[in-house]
């Protein structure tokens, strides 16, 4: 997969905007990157696209940027000059699609069949975006004609908010969700930000879920956990589950039986996606021990953050 599409991916929200004005582009893109979404799909459902996209480029170099509702090889042409780095379009051109492909550059046909699935596969690409994905079905729609395409990932746009958002990215076959509901046209202008920035967060908080889990407290030796864990067990009616590294205590507490990551202890936080939590929180200048990865059945399930707050290593774990 064409990294680009890798980081889409990981970012699992794909902003979509109408833009009319260049002029509110630059705001627009130092917006949703300050607000955790360093990426955005210009549609070439307006005349000032090519100018929004140019501006974006020129203005915010951080932020990734494609070019959406791309109908023709004049228009990737013109998108890929003005710095558009992927493409989407609404339906599978196989002209545009070959186009890009000559030019080696990353491009998101849309698909709502079987028949335009396989016709994606004959040319080798590994994303394709479902749209209108709410008015063709919805998920079960899209999860019954993905079944018999085991590689292939879906970005899917059209009547996704913050309602479905969820329920969308925890399927197996999306790999990131695209939608105008973050920059709806109405804020663009009458230029409130300020809402865009708010939806942006309430989009990234709804993906990630973070939640605390547990509490994990050090101790220097089994001995001591055994002493704290009964302490605490017998003061709130908590029960026991000792494994070999530490004592769990009800759905709250651990007790380590060692003295291990944080000056007191660690605190344990749950996430929808832990992969996806890694990268946004690398987008805050936040990282992790790789040397605490836990890896199962391939995929990462645990990891410690190279931080602590208030004397406490922070624990990622995927629920």
């Amino acid at each position: 997969m064409h990294k680009i599409l890798e980081y889409i991916g990981l970012l699992g929200i794909l902003p979509v905007a109408i833009a009319e004005d260049e002029h509110k582009a630059s705001m627009l893109a130092r917006t949703l990157q300050a607000s955790g979404l360093p990426v955005i799909e210009v549609t070439f459902r307006t005349k000032a696209a090519v100018r929004v996209i140019e501006r974006i480029t020129a203005d915010a170099s951080h932020i990734t940027v494609g070019a959406g509702t791309v109908l023709t090889i004049d228009q990737v042409k013109e998108a890929s000059d003005a710095g558009a780095s992927f493409i989407v379009s609404p339906g599978l051109n196989p002209k545009v699609v070959e186009y890009c492909l000559s030019k080696n550059i990353p491009v998101v046909p849309g698909v709502a069949t079987p028949t335009e699935i396989q016709l994606a596969l004959e040319y080798n690409l590994e994303v394709v975006k479902f749209f209108p994905a709410e008015a063709c079905g919805g998920l079960p729609y899209l999860q019954a004609i993905a079944a018999p395409f085991k590689n292939l990932k879906f970005i899917p746009t059209g009547g996704i908010d913050q309602t479905n958002l969820l329920s969308y990215l925890q399927s197996t076959e999306v790999l990131a969700c695209g939608g105008s509901w973050i920059v709806r046209p109405e804020f663009l202008k009458e230029s409130q930000f300020g809402k865009i920035s708010q939806l942006t967060y309430q989009a990234i908080a709804r993906m990630l879920g973070f939640g605390l889990l547990h509490i994990g407290m050090n101790s220097s030796s089994p001995k001591e956990a055994a002493a704290v864990a009964k302490q605490l067990g017998e003061m709130f009616y908590l029960e026991q589950r000792e494994t070999p590294g530490s004592i769990f205590l009800g759905t709250g507490f651990e007790v380590l039986k060692r003295q291990y990551l944080g000056t007191h202890g660690h605190i344990a936080i749950a996430t929808n996606f832990i992969d996806r939590a890694v990268a946004h929180l690398a987008l805050k200048g936040v990282n992790i021990k790789e040397e605490t990865r836990d890896v199962r059945n391939g995929k990462l399930a645990a990891v410690y953050l190279d931080m602590e707050i208030g004397g406490y290593a922070v624990h990622l774990l995927q629920v």
